[in-house]
């Protein structure tokens, strides 16, 4: 198998986030402009500068057989539940190699993950502090390794052309995407389960967040708090939860009589050499992931109809991006639909990427761009076409759509995707 340059295409989506515990739910959410985020009324939140996130609508713990749940970290909970998901909705029945129409050889698993198992890692520290060394579970460190959701999603599905785990702070879910697409262009593999998951609502993450002036400090209307584009923007709300697309080569979904929802064109790649933290204001390093993606797809500028934004929510970054598009596409940017669906599910960190694909993967399909929600007074540097309140339909015939996903350290990534 040395095929190279292979068209990849989406043939299933799985989700679950602060607005539902499918896709099907949160697709729905996206498009009633419905707010995921509540106030945090646990003791532990009480003294916290940020009292607010954008919490799972479904419990993974509730759905899960409890064995099962107790040997994984909520991030890899998350990853499994949407992971089942696509692969049912892709049309596979069982694992590979009991189901024949994939060979476990040339599957693999792309699972990202910005912090890994974060609170596994606090809380068994809590134990070993107050109950002593023997006490500390013995799957810890299966559990807390950052690669344990893709570990535990390719053993699910019997995966065995590689399991993978970039990890590239809120960049991760899209670049997992990216890897996955490559692994099946280059002829690695025919098909791959791909996305992101984070799980990281707890006290230590959301005060050093907030320490740091990058989250949204407006307890008092948290369902508004997340609000990309607005001249009151004051930073991101935390979310958590996970979005998982199955990739397949399009010959491989042709002879299985798979559906699909898009193409999925390809990825690009820069980053800033800026600040760890800080996005580079002009936008520079963000136009070479857009240029590095036009150079090396047959994407073309009059195709892009959609914009799935990274759109945090944070003053700086909502309009770096803007600039960004406006520096590589011109006035083609007039034309494209803007969605900052971070309005609504909150930000998922390395989650973000793998639903933000599978939101857009579902607006082509569906021809329709969610709403952003929480724009009162649209910032007057945001020279773009923003999707407000309500969805807006796409046109007919070919169009694109690009997924943006940035993160700290300066990683850019920015996924195409086509209609079929």
């Amino acid at each position: 198998m040395n095929a190279i340059n292979r068209t990849v295409v989406v043939t299933g989506v799985g989700a679950t986030t602060p607005l539902g515990g499918d896709s099907a739910t949160t697709w729905e959410g996206l498009l009633a402009g419905r707010s995921g985020v509540r106030a945090l009324t646990e003791e532990w939140a009480a003294d916290l500068p940020v009292r607010m996130a954008a919490v799972a609508a479904v419990d993974p713990a509730d759905v899960l057989p409890r064995p099962v749940a107790r040997r994984l970290d909520r991030s890899a909970q998350f990853a499994l539940l949407a992971a089942r998901e696509a692969w049912a909705d892709a049309g596979f029945s069982a694992r590979a190699g009991e189901d024949e129409s994939v060979d476990p050889t040339r599957l693999g698993t792309v699972i990202a993950s910005g912090i890994g198992g974060v609170t596994t890692l606090l809380d068994q520290y809590d134990v070993l502090r107050e109950k002593g060394a023997r006490r500390v579970s013995p799957h810890t460190v299966p559990m807390l390794m950052p690669n344990s959701p893709a570990a535990n999603v390719g053993l699910e599905v019997g995966a065995q052309a590689g399991v993978h785990t970039p990890v590239s702070a809120c960049a991760s879910g899209a670049e997992a995407v990216g890897y996955a697409a490559e692994m099946i262009r280059t002829g690695r593999a025919d098909v791959v389960v791909a996305g992101g998951t984070e799980a990281a609502i707890h006290p230590l993450p959301i005060a050093a967040f907030g320490n740091m002036m990058a989250m949204s400090k407006q307890n008092d209307e948290p369902e508004r708090a997340s609000r990309p584009y607005d001249t009151a923007r004051d930073g991101f709300v935390l979310g958590e939860g996970s979005g998982v697309v199955v990739l397949e080569s399009a010959e491989h979904a042709a002879r299985r009589g798979a559906r699909v929802y898009c193409e999925l064109l390809g990825q690009g790649l820069s980053s800033d050499a800026h600040h760890i933290a800080q996005p580079e204001p002009s936008g520079r390093g963000i136009a070479a992931a857009v240029e590095s993606l036009m150079e090396n797809t047959d994407l073309k500028p009059e195709q892009l109809f959609h914009l799935n934004a990274h759109a945090t929510s944070t003053p700086l970054g909502d309009i770096a991006e803007i600039k960004a598009l406006r520096r590589v596409l011109g006035d083609d940017v007039d034309h494209v639909a803007v969605s900052a669906t971070k309005s609504m599910t909150g930000h998922l960190l390395g989650g973000a990427g793998g639903i933000e694909t599978v939101a857009t993967a579902l607006a082509l399909y569906h021809r329709v761009a969610p709403p952003t929600i929480n724009i009162e007074n649209l910032d007057p540097e945001v020279d773009a076409d923003v999707v407000r309140d309500e969805p807006r339909e796409l046109p007919g015939g070919t169009i694109a759509a690009i997924n943006n996903s940035f993160g700290f350290g300066g990683h850019n990534v920015v996924l195409a995707m086509r209609t079929i």
